[in-house]
């Protein structure tokens, strides 16, 4: 079973994060270009529930790696059951989301077993059978391809919005679940999780969202952001932002996009009057349709665009939110 790929999936409190289908969709292109079976793992203390649903998608066999120790989440118990598991299964790539969680006992794993880890790829190629990998470099300038030289199993994680959830192909039958108990030993944890923490109550994740209306400098006021948080409304997203906003204070920070903000892939990203420096584009280009309001023709946002739309946006938005609660009641 040497070469097999194996997805670890995110949940949390028995609900699978979004982005993990993403890494599912990669799992399977993987599979695709290199014929390498693909499987999957679920960690927590009643996985076998989650497994379930991940088996629904095109793999070959589900793990549900469970432990009572394993909720709530803590490095500890994570790099543990883990490093147990492929102890015993061998796979020789393990891929997963490149999220908080995953940056927090991923290093800890990979060292635990003396391997290295390929971080927040945004892509790979099999070329004359050597598996390369993508990743960004000084925030999103420069791409640099990466390979393994050490020994097996690799370990690599995807950024959000490097593929699409929505792409991963379902199974023509459920893949077989093995329920696979790992025993965390007295001790080994040496941390005590606390609440999730949250900076306000109004904190928002950003990742999850399925239509972001994003603001930048174009905005020019404070005041002019509720015109954009009507849009949002309107179109059932959430209101986000450029750094420059977020810095100002005009925004929370929790609202930012960008390389120091949140990395999105919604299915709608709508930019009003950002210019679309690296910082931000590194955040946002993932979305899977992006439609672009700027004066200026030569905004670089509008190279990643799939609508563009130059002109002033307090000519464009008020009458766009009309014409969308008016589609709305007709509906």
């Amino acid at each position: 079973m040497a070469d097999t790929i194996l997805v670890v999936v995110e949940q949390r409190e028995g609900k699978l994060n979004r982005v993990s289908w993403e890494t599912i969709t990669a799992g399977q292109a993987l599979a695709a270009a290199t014929g390498w079976p693909l499987e999957a793992a679920v960690i927590g203390a009643n996985a076998a529930a989650i497994a379930a649903e991940v088996a629904a998608k095109k793999v070959a066999k589900v793990y549900a790696i469970e432990s009572p120790r394993l909720e709530p989440y803590t490095p500890d118990a994570f790099a543990a059951a883990l490093k147990q598991f492929l102890a015993a299964k061998q796979q020789k790539l393990v891929i997963m989301p490149h999220t908080y969680q995953v940056r927090d006992f991923i290093p800890k794993l990979a060292t635990a077993m003396g391997r290295t880890v390929i971080s927040d790829c945004i892509g790979f190629k099999h070329d004359a059978g050597k598996l390369i990998f993508t990743r960004q470099m000084f925030q999103g300038k420069l791409a640099a391809d990466v390979s393994f030289a050490g020994d097996v199993p690799w370990f690599a994680t995807f950024q959000n919005g490097a593929f699409r959830g929505d792409k991963a192909e379902a199974g023509a039958s459920a893949a077989p679940v093995e329920i696979v108990p790992v025993e965390i030993a007295d001790g080994l944890i040496r941390n005590k999780p606390q609440e999730v923490f949250k900076e306000a109550k109004q904190a928002v994740d950003l990742t999850q969202a399925e239509v972001i209306v994003a603001v930048g400098r174009g905005i020019k006021e404070q005041k002019n952001i509720e015109m954009a948080k009507n849009l949002a409304d309107a179109l059932g997203g959430d209101l986000a932002a450029s750094r420059p906003i977020c810095d100002s204070g005009w925004l929370p920070m929790d609202r930012q996009i960008g390389s120091s903000g949140q990395t999105v892939a919604p299915k709608l990203y709508l930019a009003l009057g950002i210019s679309g420096a690296i910082q931000h584009i590194v955040g946002m280009k993932g979305s899977r349709t992006i439609i672009a309001v700027n004066k200026d023709s030569e905004a670089p946002i509008f190279e990643i665009a799939d609508y563009a739309v130059v002109g002033n946006l307090f000519d464009i938005v008020p009458p766009l939110i009309e014409e969308v609660k008016k589609a709305k009641a007709g509906g």
